[in-house]
């Protein structure tokens, strides 16, 4: 969530999201039109990207040094690519392809996979796990996983009733949440164990396409967007073994039994019971556009970014405390001559001098305490990235021009 990459019909953009007030070009490339993915390693100078032109074929690049590393062509056209530093996952509808990523040698093809049409598939950035969630079955919503490092499949997961809509690992791979095609029930899963911890309601009255799951770098929030105007945000928290006793009152009385009489529900009586609802929400000013969210932390505040298909970037401000509305404070345009487009919407907020949003604005007067536990000011998007130290990585693996991965020659 520290930088941003865009496919146009002219090549493909990447922008560093560092900054709220302006938006920083990292690279733009006008070599090949009509990229429909462009998919780039974390924060170094590989990019994977695959054209309408050509797609069948993936392209995989050095921005920095300008050179093409390599090229693969697959059997029909690609889905979905997903990379972390040590696989890299080619999906199409029938198979999926799973290469390493130092070398780009293909290690495993999954082969009569049940027909994915929208390439669904979710790796989890943790290279020490490398999970792989992607759909088990075409008509009910069961996610297969599967161990990309061991290369064998670790667990079965009965999710939903319908096929899947949307996958997201956590950024340790320890939790996967999914969606339906109904979008009404949001699921959080352990890994690899596949127990259910969390189950969320988006809403009841309307079935929704959920077109992007997220969660925050510290897996305290989970965001979910849709077809619909309002983005959801809800908060994982641990409802049980953190309640102070009760004093013996009729109204705690009277919680215990209701709580009691959940144990002898049908599973799925008591699961309505025990819904949350959203901590924060966002409500667009549009609506039946793809976009895409990330929870992320710029200068030392927790925001939500939305980036929509017609090429714009909205920046919110998140309070972690009370959730509510989150309040936009800057809107970018992507697609302009690297031209940030002023926020107007902001004249439209009406003035609320203790809110929130309003002391956020300020950043002479931030406490310190806004800033988030598990995140950092700039997810190394300006420097080169070296592995945090809750990946496991065997040795600081440094991604700069000099020493990085995978070689420039094969």
């Amino acid at each position: 969530c520290s930088s941003l990459a865009i496919g146009t019909t002219t090549g493909y953009r990447l922008f560093s999201l560092s900054s709220v007030e302006q938006l920083d070009q990292v690279h733009e490339s006008n070599e090949i039109p009509d990229v429909y993915i462009v998919e780039r390693l974390f924060s170094s100078s590989l990019v994977v990207v695959v054209s309408h032109t050509k797609p069948q074929q993936m392209n995989v690049y050095h921005f920095k040094k300008g050179t093409e590393i390599c090229n693969y062509s697959y059997s029909s056209k690609i889905l979905s690519i997903r990379l972390n530093r040590q696989r890299l996952v080619v999906c199409l509808e029938e198979s999926i392809y799973i290469h390493n990523i130092k070398d780009m040698k293909l290690l495993k093809t999954i082969l009569d996979t049940p027909p994915n049409t929208t390439g669904l598939c979710a790796l989890s950035i943790n290279h020490a796990n490398s999970y792989l969630a992607y759909p088990g079955s075409a008509t009910s919503g069961e996610i297969a996983l599967y161990d990309g490092n061991t290369l064998k499949t670790a667990c079965t997961i009965p999710a939903h009733d319908g096929p899947l809509a949307a996958l997201a690992f956590n950024s340790t791979g320890s939790k996967l949440a999914s969606a339906s095609e109904k979008g009404t029930v949001i699921r959080v899963f352990s890994i690899p164990g596949g127990q259910k911890l969390y189950e969320f309601r988006r809403g009841m009255k309307r079935y929704v396409n959920i077109s992007s799951l997220v969660f925050s770098m510290d897996s305290q929030f989970l965001c979910a967007s849709s077809n619909t105007e309002t983005v959801h945000i809800f908060k994982l928290e641990h409802l049980t073994d953190s309640r102070p006793e009760e004093p013996p009152t009729w109204s705690g009385y009277m919680g215990k039994m209701f709580q009691a009489a959940t144990n002898y529900l049908p599973a799925q009586v008591s699961g309505m019971m025990s819904q949350d609802r959203a901590f924060a929400t966002v409500r667009l000013n549009i609506s039946g556009q793809r976009n895409i969210c990330a929870l992320s932390t710029i200068q030392k505040l927790p925001r939500l970014l939305v980036t929509t298909s017609d090429g714009h970037l909205y920046i919110y401000n998140l309070d972690p405390q009370d959730g509510g509305e989150c309040v936009l404070i800057k809107n970018h345009s992507l697609l302009g001559s690297g031209k940030m487009e002023e926020n107007k919407e902001n004249d439209l907020q009406p003035p609320v001098p203790q809110s929130y949003a309003a002391t956020v604005a300020r950043q002479s007067t931030v406490p310190s305490t806004s800033t988030m536990p598990g995140y950092s000011e700039d997810g190394g998007a300006l420097r080169g990235e070296v592995i945090p130290e809750h990946e496991f990585a065997t040795g600081p693996v440094c991604l700069d021009d000099e020493n990085e991965f995978p070689p420039v020659s094969i």
